[in-house]
């Protein structure tokens, strides 16, 4: 099968018992067994469900992996991929992650002797340079949340693989419709399934994929054990949104690279990072390993923070909010909202500064999005 028709029929049939063209929600917590020692495939549901197995399957199927373990947020799948590693061991990093991976690394898992290091992953020499005999794994977020840096997949494989290092990529912003870690190479792959993938704003979940059989039998262990799991109605409300996901993809890069171009132009505008601007610094990597360029940019505007600020208090159609991914569309200030726990200096060395604007872009029609952007920015 090709992507797009993996994304509505992978891993889903029909239910035998009734014939719904959608997947039953299994919502219980226990299953009977037919006697003792003999089940049919389920017997709790923080250890495996129904519902749960389907996603999992047809995650791991758009994908490119042969398995996929769902959590039930993006930062619990991130949390239960560190539990691969053990005390003493040394992690590289991407360094412009999402804040709330920054924060666990820091504040929580330091306390049980993993360290970080973090290193601007666009530039490979950096990655091998802070690689330490007790270097276990490599962490890439690519785009990267909020630069919308670009880490060349290819030269992290090469890298993970001279080091004998595992290699972990956040590719929540490309979405398997445009990037497939796995299928380049690396071992593991996270999703924020709350993004694109569910797509609507309804539910939080996250989801490991992988090829690797010992990391999947890790993974199940830890989702049973910890039990962070989602319910099966997020699950089955998961794949409702990702039957729409090439779509709604399409679109939003589609408007994306319209209000890249018109932002890159208006005079208030100081910087912009969109990978699909030739303008962007690794915009030959993003064309040679994506097949598209997603819907998330950032911008800095030439009066600094104030100025937007009254731009993002000043949007109309554009909702002040938090996430990314959905059908809305959303813009952000990361320095006192998403990465409001990195340090204000370390955010400044990163360029993180406080004018910063994240840009989500949605499916509404582009001029509307156009037309809101403008009238916010003569106000501002």
């Amino acid at each position: 099968m090709k992507f797009d028709t993996k994304v509505v029929h992978a891993a889903i049939t029909p239910d035998q018992t009734t014939g719904s063209i959608l997947p039953p929600i299994y919502e219980t917590a226990t299953f009977v067994l037919e006697e003792v020692g003999k089940d049919k495939g389920f017997d709790y549901t923080r250890a495996s469900n129904p519902t749960r197995q389907v996603l999992e399957e047809n995650l791991a199927a758009i994908e490119g992996a042969d398995y996929g373990i769902c959590f039930a947020s993006g930062m619990s799948a991130v949390d239960s991929v560190m539990k691969i590693l053990s005390s003493g061991d040394h992690v590289v990093c991407s360094d412009d992650v999402y804040g709330g991976v920054s924060r666990h690394f820091n504040r929580i898992l330091t306390r049980f002797g993993l360290s970080f290091t973090y290193v601007d992953t666009s530039q490979p020499e950096t990655v091998r340079q802070a690689i330490r005999p007790e270097t276990k794994m490599l962490w890439v977020e690519t785009p990267t949340n909020p630069l919308i840096k670009v880490t060349d997949i290819d030269a992290m494989v090469e890298i993970a693989k001279e080091a004998g290092l595992l290699l972990g990529v956040d590719s929540t912003f490309a979405t398997p419709v445009y990037l497939r870690p796995i299928e380049r190479g690396a071992d593991i792959v996270v999703h924020s399934t709350t993004k694109y993938l569910a797509g609507h704003n309804q539910i939080i979940g996250g989801a490991v994929l992988t090829s690797r059989k010992d990391i999947y039998d890790e993974m199940k262990f830890v989702q049973k054990s910890v039990g962070a799991v989602p319910s099966p109605f997020d699950c089955w409300l998961t794949l409702l949104g990702l039957k729409t996901l090439s779509l709604r993809m399409e679109r939003c890069s589609q408007s994306a690279q319209k209000i890249a171009e018109y932002l890159e132009a208006h005079p208030k505008v100081s910087r912009i990072s969109y990978p699909g601007l030739p303008s962007h610094p690794q915009h030959d990597i993003a064309k040679r390993q994506m097949d598209g360029f997603s819907g998330m940019m950032s911008f800095e505007l030439t009066g600094g923070l104030e100025m937007g600020r009254n731009l993002m208090n000043g949007m109309k159609l554009c909702a002040l909010a938090e996430s990314l991914g959905a059908v809305e569309t959303m813009i952000t200030h990361p320095a006192t909202m998403t990465h409001a726990d990195v340090p204000a200096d370390e955010r400044n060395a990163r360029g993180l500064t406080d004018g910063l604007v994240r840009l989500s872009v949605g499916i509404e029609d582009v001029e509307d999005l156009i037309a809101d952007l403008e009238q916010s920015l003569a106000a501002a």
